[in-house]
Formats: structure tokens, C-alpha cells, sequence
């Protein structure tokens, strides 16, 4: 009796202090069992069963037994994970995911677990993630993730799963928040993780650069004025054409090249041959278009330039990466054109619906709603959208500036040198040697 007693209070420490560790000791196992247990009739309750078919019941009636009950869609597996569970299941004849989907808040509280989503995986074929804890309230990425080259692992989906911030899928992005949301955590994750890849990194803020320029060992090039970013943006402009030529070169059509061999984007090429990928990074937009004068060529010469990066820079391995607090047409002539080619939308905690709309208006008003409901106080906590037209509710791992830093001074030989970009590359000292002792006791001084 007194060991039943401190294996239920381990178990409520557990699960106050350490949800995580309670889950994998023992909410797992608590939770397999409540939805093997609870299955039927939670189907049954949410409306998610199908009446016999009738030579069933013909059959029934035929042998004098009760009738057969309504069929519940057929468990395919459950696999436990570290957050949650994950039940796949066989959808019934004239059953649909979207069903599925309308049940989720009710299975949630049926089965006792913090959330349940569901998707689509085939046709006739749903898989329903369930966790059982609240995994962004303290975020930890799990040791392995699938990392592939222009592929970061950036934050933490609630439910569970890695949020990636893909680049050859979605090319460009914009990413939306007030002040103390969360941005620049945010920004420094996807610095950390494109360090150790073989990227070059643009950056440009206007902040005198108070955001970016620490990590700058690890930039091939700084902008922190809007003269500098017009003059870097030229430049990279003039880059892009030049790789197009490149690709040009190397298309190699003719009759005897198969079609999976014809170059149309630096990906195409050869390793020996393809142009390092670029990624730029904008801290806030909103200090290159804003201007006091009306025509201002200056403002005019950047926003032209961030456009036609982001409508032909894919193919030439430049991509977009813009911060700002807002986008909307206030901003000037040009905006609205540029955020329309910006595909991938992250919006953090906003001040208001229209902020919101700007990044989800035309994807789903569902996640204009979620965005304007982020409280103040989960600040990391921001709406996605993904590939698939979609959206999740994320929160990045926290990520300091000094951890932000030391990525990029460990990864600092990785940084390429770019011709085009050599008169932005940043001048910095080298980095001094630090002294360690051989033993522990401080030397002796003379």
C-alpha cells in the first residue's frame, strides 16, 4: 500500500512538474489503454460510425440474432511517441476525413488528451495525432530530426511534430509580429540552422544592426542603412542574372539528354558546377519602404529589387526571408505585390485583426483567428502555414543571442566568399585564442 502511494504522488510531481517525463513513464500507457477501452463507444458518441450493411443485417434477421451494430472506422495502428499518440485509421464506406477532422475537440476531451489533429494520409485513410500535454508551453526539440540540404528544423507543432522551414518547397516567407512576440527568436533559429549548411547568408537591418550584425562571422554580407541594402540588393540582382546565364549554358537540350537531365534551376546542375544558395534575410521590412519623401528613388530602386528577386530568384537559389511588424499597403507602392509572392506565412502575436489578415486573409480565417489570439505572455507562440494549404499552431525552442552567436563563430570557416558580395562582406577581428590552464589552480604571477 505505501508503494501504491509514492508511485501516485512520483506520478502527480511528475505530471505538474515534468509533464514530459510523466508521459513517457506512465501517460502513455494510461492513454493506450483509455482509447483501446473507450474506442467503440466514443466513435459511437462523436458520430463517427456507419450503420451495418444490409446483407448483415439480412443474414441477421435470416438466423434469428440480435442485429449487428454500427461499425466504427478500423484501426490500422497505434504508435505511441514521445508527446502523444498517433492512431491511424480505415474510414467506413460514406465516411470522409473532414468528419474526422469536425470530431476532434470532441475525441479530445473523450479520450482526456490536451489535442488532437487530424490529416489525410490516402484516400480512405486518416491519421489522428493526439498529445497528451501541453508540448509548447516548454519546447523541446527531439534529438533527431530529418535534416536535408536548404531543410531547418525551426520550432515545435502542437501537436508534436517538427515545424521545417524547407526552402526548395517554399521559397520565400514572411514573418509577422509585434514587438516582444517572439520574432527575433524565431530569426536566430533559422540562423543557427542554416550555419552549419553550405548557404550563404545575406543580411539586411536597418536597426543599425543591432539584430543581425552579431552574428555576422557567419554573413557573407551586411546591409544596416537603406543606402547600403540598395546598393546589396543591385548586386544581388546583377548575381541572379549571372547564375542564370549559367543555368542557360548548361542546359544541355538536345535529342540524346534525357528530360530529368535538362537544367532550369541551379539544382539541376552538377556539385561541381552549381552556384551556392543564397539566403536573405530582411529584419524589418518596414525601414526599406517606409520614406518622408513622396517619390523616393532610393525606396523605389529596393522594393523593385526585393520584387524581382522574389519572382525569379527560386531558380537561381536565392531566397527570401522577411521580419516585420507590418505589411500591408500603407507601406507603399510595390508591397502588395511583394507579399504576394511571398508563400510561406508565420505570424506571431499581433495587435490587431488586420495585421492578421495580412499574413492569413486569403489562406484561412481560422488562422486569422488563432494569430489574434495568442496571448502576451507565450511569446515564441505563432500560426504557420505549410505546403499543403494548411495551418499549425508553433513556438521555437528559446535561442539566445550568445547561443545564436557561438553557432556562427563555430560555423564561420563555412562562409563563402561571393565576388559580387565582397564589398558588404563584414570586417571583423579575428577571434582571440582563449587561454586554458593545465590545471585547475590559477598560475602563479610575476
Amino acid at each position: 500500500m505505501v508503494a501504491l502511494v509514492l508511485v501516485v504522488a512520483a506520478a502527480g510531481l511528475l505530471r505538474w512538474r515534468r509533464p514530459a517525463w510523466y508521459w513517457m513513464t506512465f501517460g502513455v500507457t494510461l492513454a493506450g489503454l483509455r482509447v483501446l477501452i473507450r474506442y467503440g463507444s466514443v466513435m459511437d458518441a462523436c458520430g463517427l460510425t456507419v450503420p451495418p450493411p444490409r446483407w448483415r443485417l439480412a443474414l441477421a434477421r435470416a438466423t434469428n440474432r440480435p442485429a449487428p451494430e454500427p461499425r466504427s472506422p478500423r484501426i490500422l495502428r497505434l504508435r505511441p511517441t514521445r508527446t502523444g499518440l498517433v492512431l491511424r485509421l480505415k474510414l467506413r464506406p460514406g465516411q470522409d476525413a473532414l468528419d474526422v477532422a469536425a470530431a476532434s475537440d470532441r475525441l479530445r476531451h473523450s479520450f482526456s488528451m490536451y489535442g488532437v489533429t487530424s490529416r489525410e494520409v490516402r484516400s480512405g485513410v486518416v491519421e489522428v495525432r493526439m498529445t497528451g500535454y501541453d508540448v509548447l508551453k516548454r519546447v523541446q526539440m527531439p534529438a533527431r530530426v530529418d535534416t536535408r540540404p536548404m531543410r531547418v528544423p525551426v520550432a515545435l507543432r502542437e501537436d508534436g511534430s517538427v515545424h521545417y522551414r524547407d526552402y526548395r518547397a517554399i521559397p520565400h516567407a514572411l514573418t509577422l509580429g509585434a514587438t516582444e512576440s517572439g520574432k527575433s527568436v524565431y530569426q536566430r533559429n533559422l540562423v543557427a540552422g542554416l550555419a552549419p549548411m553550405a548557404v550563404a547568408l545575406v543580411g539586411i537591418d536597418c536597426k543599425q544592426g543591432v539584430e543581425l550584425f552579431p552574428l555576422a562571422r557567419r554573413f557573407s554580407a551586411l546591409a544596416d542603412n537603406p543606402d547600403t541594402a540598395a546598393e546589396l540588393l543591385d548586386a544581388l540582382v546583377t548575381r541572379m542574372e549571372a547564375v542564370y546565364q549559367l543555368i542557360r549554358a548548361e542546359q544541355r537540350i538536345t535529342s540524346d539528354v534525357p528530360d530529368a537531365e535538362i537544367a532550369a534551376d541551379i539544382w539541376d546542375l552538377s556539385d561541381d558546377m552549381r552556384p551556392i544558395p543564397i539566403v536573405i534575410l530582411v529584419d524589418e521590412v518596414a525601414e526599406l519602404a517606409l520614406s518622408t519623401k513622396k517619390n523616393d528613388p532610393r525606396r523605389d530602386r529596393i522594393i523593385r529589387a526585393l520584387v524581382r528577386l522574389a519572382q525569379l530568384g527560386r531558380a537561381a537559389g536565392i531566397y527570401l526571408e522577411i521580419c516585420g511588424q507590418r505589411f500591408g499597403s500603407e507601406l507603399g507602392d510595390g508591397i502588395t505585390m511583394l507579399r504576394a509572392q511571398l508563400t510561406g506565412r508565420t505570424a506571431h502575436r499581433v495587435n490587431d485583426e488586420t495585421s492578421a489578415k495580412m499574413a492569413f486573409g486569403d489562406i484561412s480565417p481560422d488562422a486569422v483567428l488563432a494569430a489574434i489570439q495568442i496571448p502576451a505572455e507565450m511569446r515564441g507562440v505563432a500560426i504557420a502555414d505549410d505546403s499543403t494549404g494548411g495551418w499549425h499552431r508553433i513556438r521555437a525552442p528559446h535561442t539566445s543571442l550568445r547561443q545564436a552567436v557561438n553557432i556562427c563563430n563555430r560555423h564561420a570557416a563555412l562562409t563563402p566568399d561571393l565576388p559580387e558580395l565582397a564589398p558588404f562582406r563584414p570586417a571583423l577581428p579575428d577571434l582571440p585564442m582563449a587561454s586554458v590552464p593545465l590545471s585547475k589552480a590559477a598560475p602563479a604571477t610575476t
